[in-house]
């Protein structure tokens, strides 16, 4: 893939790295970079080799600027709006991708970068990196921003999109948004592969049911969640796996996951 694609992709030893790559335009989303990203959740999960995913983005300051307003301006001139152009606009592929997402934000995330942010799974930012939601700055909407109210408090939420104001990464991290938040960029993707790794290694079908348990705590509540986590689990317990994990334990090795 050519260093000058919107978005990078490679994928080795289980992991999958997308990286946003116009750092000229602080790795801002355009209609190329959104599109690429969906055709990107179809691929990781057809791909069985892929356990996990890092989503990261070239280092200029920003994780992602938001949506191209550059663009955005262009497109509206003609009386025509980008998003219409974008196969998945907010990118809600990503709620239903069975791979964990781990975001390594390395610089600000603004708008569409905080709602990429805000589909991972698991988020490791930069001490120093801002996050916004600058939409009532720019005339734009915030539809994409209901799933946050599982993740940090309403009146904190609210503040950040009436006012458009930042927040720092830290304080997310106080609410529960960030998991990690390190003092290097250079950290920040180490912190991310280290978790990633772990996450390869473990049980694929016993992640996959995790995630998916957990989304559907979210989406259906307490008790129509737990008979959904019921189900899901049924082929793990079933699986040759569920089976591997003992005999692994009991034998002094590492297991030998297939999947299966």
């Amino acid at each position: 893939m050519g260093a000058d694609e919107p978005i990078l992709f490679r994928s080795h030893n289980g992991i999958a790295r997308i990286t946003v790559n116009r750092p000229q335009q602080r790795n801002a989303i355009n209609i190329a970079a959104a599109n690429r990203l969906t055709e990107l959740w179809d691929l990781i999960d057809d791909d069985d080799s892929i356990r996990c995913v890092i989503l990261d983005a070239v280092p200029c300051g920003t994780f992602c600027a938001g949506m191209d307003l550059k663009q955005m301006a262009e497109y509206r001139s003609g009386g025509d709006d980008i998003l219409t152009h974008m196969t998945d606009p907010f990118q809600m592929r990503m709620r239903t991708v069975t791979k964990p997402i781990v975001a390594a934000l390395v610089g600000h995330f603004v708008g569409a970068g905080l709602l990429l942010a805000m589909h991972a799974d698991i988020r490791i930012a930069f001490r120093e990196a801002l996050a916004s939601i600058p939409e009532v700055r720019h005339g734009r909407g915030t539809s994409w921003m209901v799933p946050m109210l599982w993740m940090i408090p309403q009146p904190i939420l609210a503040e950040m999109a009436l006012t458009g104001a930042p927040v720092t990464s830290t304080v997310l991290a106080q609410y529960g948004f960030i998991n990690h938040v390190c003092d290097s960029i250079e950290n920040v993707t180490r912190r991310a592969d280290q978790i990633a790794t772990v996450i390869a290694n473990n049980a694929p079908l016993s992640v996959r049911a995790a995630k998916a348990t957990l989304a559907a705590g979210m989406d259906l509540g307490c008790a129509e969640g737990l008979a959904r986590a019921e189900a899901l689990h049924v082929p793990v317990y079933k699986s040759n796996d569920a089976k591997e994990g003992p005999r692994a334990f009991v034998e002094g090795r590492p297991p030998v996951w297939t999947g299966t």
